[in-house]
């Protein structure tokens, strides 16, 4: 019984995907491009075991029911399917992310479950062959294989389906500032909340249109090193994305107080020239994209109109490493 970890970290999309083409193959409606962050992560840990009757799930050292594993087990399965691996497993998981609350907590959890498990049942997988298998359990886990700006490419079927990376080494001086303004679980997930803007937000083709064009426009602003090009774009996306669920029937908000304020506060620095620009996925946290100069005075500001400990500073992170 050979035990294998892997640490995945959390990615912040850019360019979002929000609403899927097939959901039993994880298959987005349009492509997408995030930034995988240091500061998050997740710590699993793979072992077959023949002495088991069933899958062993324990999170943050809580054993999950069946009923709550169901996509670990579903990416279990594959595994064993591709491996002709047979034996039910352990898999003991640690995320330093908080979970549920916007901050892709499940992107770094099935990127390292994918790579734990594969390793453990004998496969040598590339990159791309885990992030395919990570998508599985969660779309953007896909882009959590990858390090730094990382693009998913929509694709037709399962093959095609995967994400690469755009620029691993991230050299310019840029940070991500996440604040936390709600670390509970949200009311409405991400999987139910992009069925009802798929299917009712009369904006939902336009959405696709606008994808297109922002990934167009952003990927080589990111190669040119263009701060502000990038940053116009994912707020812009990130702020077309939310107007989906505005938009659905019934309409719905991942939004509170908070958001609205700390997006008035980004407004604010930016107008007294301080360049930042905010996104926010399922969630009510906003991430603050900055550059390392203007750090100081923007997790300033944001520790005084909320909390120190609701501020945390984030960089370009790596993909998947084995511990």
């Amino acid at each position: 019984m050979t035990a294998v970890t892997a640490r995945a970290h959390t990615n912040i999309a850019l360019v979002k995907y929000w609403g899927k083409a097939d959901t039993e193959l994880m298959l987005p409606q349009t492509s997408s491009l995030s930034l995988t962050l240091d500061q998050f992560y997740t710590d699993t840990t793979v072992s077959f075991d023949d002495s088991l009757t069933s899958d062993d799930v324990a999170i943050n050292d809580q054993r999950l029911a069946p009923a709550a594993s169901v996509k670990v087990r579903h990416v279990l399965d594959l595994v064993r399917q591709q491996s002709g691996e047979t034996r039910f497993a352990h898999v003991a998981s640690m995320n330093h992310v908080p979970t549920s609350a916007g901050l892709a907590s499940s992107a770094s959890a099935f990127a390292a479950l994918a790579g734990a498990a594969s390793r453990a049942a004998g496969l040598n997988q590339s990159r791309t062959e885990l992030s395919r298998l990570a998508r599985r359990g969660s779309g953007s886990a896909t882009r959590s294989i990858f390090g730094g700006f990382v693009k998913w490419q929509a694709g037709t079927d399962d093959a095609s389906s995967v994400a690469v990376p755009i620029q691993e080494d991230v050299t310019w001086p840029i940070a991500m500032v996440a604040l936390v303004l709600d670390p509970h679980h949200k009311k409405i997930s991400s999987t139910q909340g992009m069925q009802s803007s798929v299917t009712t937000s009369p904006y939902y083709p336009a959405w696709k249109q606008v994808v297109a064009e922002d990934l167009a426009a952003i990927t080589p602003a990111i190669l040119a090193q263009d701060f502000t090009t990038t940053g116009e774009i994912l707020e812009a996306n990130a702020m077309r994305m939310h107007a989906l669920t505005l938009s659905a029937n019934p309409p719905y908000s991942y939004f509170n107080g908070e958001t609205l304020a700390a997006i008035a506060t980004v407004q604010a620095l930016r107008a007294s020239g301080i360049a930042c620009y905010y996104t926010l996925d399922a969630g009510p946290n906003l991430k603050v994209f900055c550059q390392e100069k203007d750090l100081g005075a923007v997790t300033t500001r944001l520790a005084s109109q909320f909390s120190a400990d609701q501020v945390i500073v984030a960089h370009p992170g790596p993909g998947i490493t084995f511990l």
